[in-house]
């Protein structure tokens, strides 16, 4: 990696990720696409364009000679299920991205999903190659994404690589549209008012990691020797599971928070997911590890929230 293009640099996992690649390959290495939501104290280079637009695409790799993208563009479970064609329509772009990879000879990552899972795959510790029957149009596009990321492996020898992942928890980003967002409202509700309705049952567990833990998968998968890279689809990715009920007890032995429980038509979408993962390719094969528990998680985001809120 020498010359990075971030689509969807300003997004949940981009706007963390980005300025760590930043300072990891020099400003002057990494562009981030926007489309429209850039941030008023963002620095370095940044493009504008959509990663529909399959010319747009190619006239800003050949500008800058990347020889890498974090393709991490992309429309959420929830928001998803609103617009079921727009979400094709931009999910699925990541064939622009291949097929750049194909002409210039790209490494690239993508992220999958737990979203792929549905109501037919084993809910706990769910193995790496199991029933793939998603219900919702996000999971239709992260599995056919995966389809896709392993043919042009096998038809192409493209250098493509990617991690199913879980719902993530972050304190620089509010929730986004994602199905597990309430893993991060209810910090916000809880210092903000010391209440929060939260739209998925107590009893709902869910595979979550903090955002610290899923952008260092990230790097350390791409870091890794192309030997050890078996998986060409998606890895299971993994870290901690818990109910609603275990989180709001959790920041309840740090602060005072009231949680009413009104499942939405996102219970639906939560259900059909997995509780636990296995993730033991991606340990075994690379090297996985995570490093934030429940208790340390729920900690530093009170911490962080704290000073950002200036509560």
């Amino acid at each position: 990696m020498k010359r990075i293009l971030i689509t969807g640099a300003f997004g949940q996992i981009g706007s963390e990720l980005s300025p760590i690649l930043q300072k990891k390959f020099g400003m002057d290495n990494v562009v981030m696409l926007a489309h429209h939501k850039i941030p008023e104290n963002f620095s370095g280079i940044v493009e504008t364009g959509n990663t529909v637009d399959a010319h747009r695409m190619k006239e800003i790799v050949e500008k800058y000679q990347i020889d890498t993208i974090f393709h991490l563009a992309s429309i959420l479970s929830a928001k998803g299920e609103q617009n079921p064609n727009f979400t094709w329509q931009i999910n699925m772009s990541l064939k622009n991205i291949l097929d750049l990879a194909v002409e210039h000879k790209l490494k690239i990552f993508w992220p999958s999903s737990i979203a792929v899972f549905g109501p037919t795959t084993p809910r706990d510790n769910t193995p790496q190659r199991t029933v793939l029957e998603p219900t919702t149009m996000y999971g239709v596009t992260k599995l056919a994404g995966e389809l896709l990321c392993q043919y042009y492996f096998l038809k192409h020898g493209v250098d493509v690589r990617s991690v199913r992942i879980p719902g993530v928890i972050s304190w620089k980003v509010e929730p986004g549209g994602g199905t597990t967002d309430y893993a991060v409202g209810i910090f916000y509700g809880a210092l903000e008012y010391g209440k929060y309705q939260c739209f998925v049952r107590e009893d709902t567990v869910l595979p979550m990691m903090y955002m610290d833990d899923a952008i260092r998968s990230i790097l350390e998968l791409m870091e890794a020797d192309a030997s050890r890279i078996k998986i060409r689809t998606s890895y299971n990715l993994a870290a901690i599971s818990f109910s609603a009920k275990e989180l709001e007890e959790e920041i309840k032995k740090h602060l005072s928070l009231h949680v009413s429980y009104v499942p939405d038509e996102r219970q639906k979408i939560a259900d059909s997911w997995p509780r636990s993962i296995d993730d033991s390719f991606a340990r075994k094969e690379w090297g996985w590890k995570h490093e934030y528990n429940l208790e340390k998680m729920v900690k530093v985001m009170i911490e962080k929230l704290k000073i950002k809120l200036n509560k």
